[in-house]
C-alpha cells in the first residue's frame, strides 16, 4: 500500500507542471494582446528563483520528474517575461 501511496504521488506531482503552466496562460494571453498584466521585477525575481532551483535539480536531486516540473515552470516564468519586456 506504501508504493502505490508513493506512486500516485510521484503522478500527482509528474502532472503539476500542467497544472502550474495552465495557471500562466491568462497572463501569457493578456501579454500577448498587448494588456500589461505582469510586473516585470516579479518575474525577474520568479525567473531568477526558479532558474536557481533548477540547477539544484540537476546537480543536486538529479530527479527526472522534479527536472521536467521545474524547468517547464521556467519557461512560462521567462515567457511571461519576454512578453512583458516586449511591451516596453
Amino acid at each position: 500500500m506504501k508504493d502505490n501511496l508513493l506512486y500516485i504521488l510521484i503522478f500527482l506531482y509528474g502532472i503539476g507542471w500542467i497544472i502550474t503552466f495552465i495557471g500562466f496562460i491568462p497572463t501569457m494571453k493578456d501579454l500577448w494582446n498587448k494588456k500589461p498584466s505582469a510586473n516585470v521585477t516579479t518575474y525577474i525575481v520568479w525567473a531568477s528563483t526558479t532558474f536557481i532551483t533548477s540547477l539544484y535539480g540537476f546537480f543536486i536531486l538529479q530527479d527526472l520528474v522534479f527536472n521536467i516540473v521545474i524547468n517547464l515552470q521556467l519557461l512560462a516564468c521567462l515567457i511571461v517575461l519576454v512578453l512583458r519586456i516586449r511591451l516596453n
